[in-house]
């Protein structure tokens, strides 16, 4: 359901009255609300050994053994991770999907919610279940695992070559490599980290370990023919035409495409590329001397730096960043163009753009309670707990989504009134 769908009726509705257990309840766990708002959800136990998920003043009809990672679908849906009988599998809306098996973890979904993955586990060997079927193929050990925003295709990092304890040769010879859609690719690496779809959810990029102390890109199981000191997660250009990626060149750090410098090994760090939409722009998270982190926009570094600085988050239009900047995991700040806003908080969670990328909305907290900010400005009140802010279409709206006084309600503000 698009966000056009939402109710964006300025004012407040109070969804759960009362967030305290239900009657007859023995417990209930943290909430989760989906992204209209519309839904509170929380794991719940209904009698001993027995568990459910309450859904705003309702429960799921079914019980299970175990649940847990209860999420929102994009398009809605409530799923989570249950056991019946000792098999663990996706239950959406109440009801198990697909096969069961010995575990199951890590939900992820289709940009419009219609495909559900996860991690399967059986018999000892792992791989991806896409809607609740696994891929055919299964694995030794399979991580890093991700899919395309259409959901039509999953990629992970595979161990396909046993090895004996302390089996430094075999290692040597290389035992992982990249998996698409159950399919592995022929070469084998020492390593393999963020296999990478481009746009089309046709080639994969990934970092790979090649021997004990060189590292490059492999495409399509193809490395560079260039090898480096140490590499960080590729990225392919909008266009599909080629890769980018961080790369360490004699203790220095600098972009590489398809294998030849693009920006000079200059920083001692730089991590997190991030195209704009047309590929005109490439953003990055760099340190330009030590301690001091900032964004980068087409090797461009802003001219204020922080000691850490996490969350790159990038325009719409590619014009514009944020990011977040702390020193020693506290004293957080939200960064936009360059310019930190004023407050300073226990903690901060990324920054996000309206469509038109004209206003930014950030979540923050301060001693024990959250705040909504838009453009630098806090929302009138705060909350004993919020979720990120939502923009409308249009820009003209936000959803804040939070807890007060034990209710769950939802908000829609005009951002004009910030």
């Amino acid at each position: 359901m698009g966000k056009s769908n939402w109710d964006w009726e300025v004012g407040q509705k109070t969804v759960v009255e009362s967030l305290s257990p239900m009657q007859g309840h023995g417990w209930q766990e943290e909430p989760y609300v989906s992204d209209d708002g519309e839904k509170l959800a929380a794991i719940v136990q209904v009698d001993e050994g027995e568990f459910s998920i309450r859904v705003n003043d309702g429960v799921w009809e079914n019980t299970f053994e175990k649940i847990w990672y209860p999420r929102f679908s994009p398009d809605g849906r409530l799923t989570a991770l249950c056991q019946q009988d000792m098999e663990w599998g996706m239950a959406v809306e109440g009801e198990m999907v697909g096969e069961t098996t010995d575990y199951v973890w890590d939900t992820k979904f289709s940009e419009d919610g219609s495909v559900i993955a996860n991690m399967h586990k059986g018999m000892e060997q792992y791989g991806v279940a896409i809607n609740g079927e696994p891929w055919e193929e299964l694995f030794e050990n399979v991580n890093q695992y991700a899919i395309t925003p259409d959901g039509k295709h999953s990629v992970g990092v595979a161990q396909v070559e046993s090895l004996g304890q302390a089996d430094i040769e075999g290692f040597k010879k290389g035992v992982y490599t990249v998996v698409v859609d159950g399919k592995r690719w022929p070469g084998k690496y020492l390593n393999v980290w963020a296999p990478t779809f481009d746009k089309t959810g046709l080639r994969v990029a990934a970092q790979v370990r090649t021997a004990v102390h060189d590292y490059t890109i492999a495409v399509d199981d193809q490395p560079w023919n260039e090898i480096f000191n140490q590499v960080w997660e590729p990225v392919f250009h909008p266009s599909g035409q080629y890769v980018v990626a961080p790369v360490r060149v004699a203790g220095k750090w600098g972009v590489a495409r398809d294998g030849a410098m693009a920006w000079k090994p200059r920083y001692l760090q730089c991590l997190n590329l991030t195209y704009s939409q047309d590929g005109e722009k490439l953003w990055a998270i760099v340190a330009t001397s030590y301690g001091q982190f900032t964004a980068c926009c087409n090797d461009a570094p802003w001219g204020e730096t922080w000691p850490v600085v996490t969350d790159l988050v990038v325009s719409p239009d590619g014009n514009r960043a944020a990011v977040l900047a702390n020193k020693a995991n506290a004293d957080f700040r939200i960064v936009v163009d360059g310019t930190p806003w004023s407050g300073i908080y226990d903690m901060a969670w990324p920054a996000t753009f309206s469509a038109d990328s004209k206003n930014v909305a950030a979540m923050v907290e301060q001693g024990g309670r959250y705040k909504i900010l838009v453009n630098g400005k806090e929302f009138s009140r705060d909350f004993d707990r919020c979720w990120s802010p939502i923009f409308s279409e249009d820009g003209t709206k936000i959803l804040i989504r939070a807890l007060e006084n034990n209710s769950y309600v939802r908000i829609v503000a005009d951002v004009a009134q910030f």
